[in-house]
């Protein structure tokens, strides 16, 4: 239908008066518009078609006003463009002549960079750069390394702080040196593992003598007194069966240790021995002067005195059975008497001492060994010590005392002090029977039968408290320490 409607149209379409181009029969919009005209009535072609016509120009010329106006500034630009092109044509081209110039030193260049930056070949820059990747990488080990001396100082500022009696941050700092030692055996080239162990040393030897430190404090337990011992074996292991001793340097160590708390514990007493002093002096006065006294004006004093041995006796006997119970709990495993021996008859034929039944020499194995090894045990000699200094106290302030009951007070304190370190092998009451040789006011006679009537007593007091005990029988003698017969208690005919 639009064909034959185009051609009644087309005789209009030449008109001077359209200057409009003739539309082609193949364009879709104008038969699309010549079938829609076949539709409308042939009223509408006379009244609204007109109208429509004109709404639809309109709206096309709105549309390419505003088209025109968005596009304006691009088609300025481009036209701008399209004048420079004259002269960025050639600048172009000879850019692109320079770069394929270039291109030949290019390559020279990275045929040169991959050479020098080879990995098949050694080069410093390289190696610098793999050292500070390979520490970047491991940043947070290093760190950690370098914390190692900070939380070994605190675990053991801590344990320090709160006592021996925290286990956990002396066995932390225990493990930590352990660490570093291995750190220290599997990089012994590196400084900074060196650096860190030799700080790791200086703090363990801090730790080494706050353990020290705390086997002096004054109520130590004997929980706590093998824990620090075992600390003390782990850190300084050279303390511990050295010189052919099992017990080693740390037993006599740990006896040292508590010896100066028994003496700190006695120089408490200071203020009572001044006393006791001055007591001393006057007695001391009176029996060089030239007048002599009679019975009535004779010395008679001591109180003074009697509380001041009284207090040292009684702290003596409570702290020399402790040390010596928590030395034979801790350090079990000291050489007897009889392997002693043994070893002094194996020393005395090192030495070229023959038996008259075995004439032959000593083998050559034998006589290189040391003469003076093993050494004995620290506690054979302790108690000898411990007795010494309270004989010494007695002989010095037991003639201020001149009442017998006081005197058979103190002297009975004493025998008991004696059968409590018999307990443990250490009855040292046959010692006391000298107390009384250096008072020179004092006859001997009268002081042999105050002490034979004190020993009595006590001995028929400690026969009753045996029946009662019912066979819990003590250990007597010396023989445990090495101090022979002669520290046996004497037994006394009534």
């Amino acid at each position: 239908m639009a064909d034959p409607l185009y051609e009644l149209l087309v005789p209009y379409f030449d008109t001077s008066a359209s200057p409009r181009p003739v539309p082609s029969v193949s364009d879709q919009v104008t038969a699309k518009y010549l079938n829609r005209l076949s539709t409308l009535p042939l009223a509408s072609l006379t009244s609204t078609e007109p109208q429509s016509l004109a709404q639809s120009s309109h709206t096309t010329l709105l549309s390419l006003q505003s088209l025109s106006a968005r596009s304006n500034p691009a088609i300025v630009a481009s036209s701008d463009h399209l004048s420079s092109l004259r002269t960025s044509l050639p600048q172009l081209a000879a850019e692109a002549e320079s770069l394929r110039n270039e291109i030949p030193r290019l390559d020279e260049q990275a045929v040169a960079f991959s050479e020098k930056y080879s990995r098949s070949a050694e080069n410093e820059v390289l190696d610098r750069r793999k050292k500070a990747l390979l520490m970047a990488r491991n940043v947070d080990r290093l760190s950690d390394i370098l914390d190692l001396p900070t939380l070994l100082a605190s675990a053991i500022s801590t344990s320090t702080a709160q006592g021996a009696s925290n286990a956990a941050n002396y066995a932390s700092a225990l493990d930590l040196h352990s660490h570093i030692k291995r750190l220290h055996l599997l990089y012994q080239d590196s400084e900074l593992v060196s650096s860190i162990y030799q700080q790791t040393e200086e703090a363990m030897q801090e730790m080494t003598s706050n353990l020290i430190a705390s086997l002096r404090s004054q109520n130590i337990k004997l929980a706590a007194g093998m824990r620090t011992v075992g600390w003390l074996r782990r850190v300084a292991p050279d303390l511990d069966g050295s010189g052919g001793n099992r017990d080693g340097t740390l037993g006599a160590l740990f006896l040292v240790c508590r010896l100066a708390t028994l003496v700190s514990m006695l120089s408490a007493l200071d203020p009572l021995r001044d006393l006791a002093e001055q007591e001393t002096a006057i007695r001391l006065r009176e029996s060089n002067s030239t007048t002599k006294k009679t019975t009535s004006d004779a010395w008679s004093g001591g109180q003074q005195t009697e509380r001041y041995l009284k207090r040292y006796i009684e702290i003596f006997r409570e702290q020399s059975f402790a040390i010596i119970s928590m030395y034979k709990s801790i350090f079990p495993s000291g050489p007897d008497s009889t392997s002693v021996s043994e070893d002094l008859g194996l020393k005395f034929k090192t030495f070229g001492l023959r038996s008259v039944s075995a004439p032959q020499p000593t083998p050559p194995s034998q006589q290189q060994q040391d003469p003076l090894s093993p050494l004995p045990s620290a506690l054979s000699t302790y108690p000898l010590h411990l007795v010494g200094l309270l004989t010494e106290t007695l002989k010095h302030y037991l003639p201020n005392v001149r009442d017998k009951s006081s005197r058979e007070s103190l002297l009975t304190q004493v025998l008991y002090c004696a059968g409590s370190l018999g307990r443990l092998g250490g009855d040292f009451s046959l010692l006391l029977a000298d107390l009384g040789q250096d008072d020179e006011d004092a006859n001997e006679d009268e002081e042999d039968g105050e002490w034979v009537e004190v020993m009595t007593k006590h001995r028929v007091l400690a026969g009753k408290l045996e029946n009662l005990a019912s066979g819990g029988g003590s250990v007597r003698g010396g023989k445990a320490f090495g101090l022979g017969d002669g520290m046996k208690s004497p037994k006394l005919n009534a």
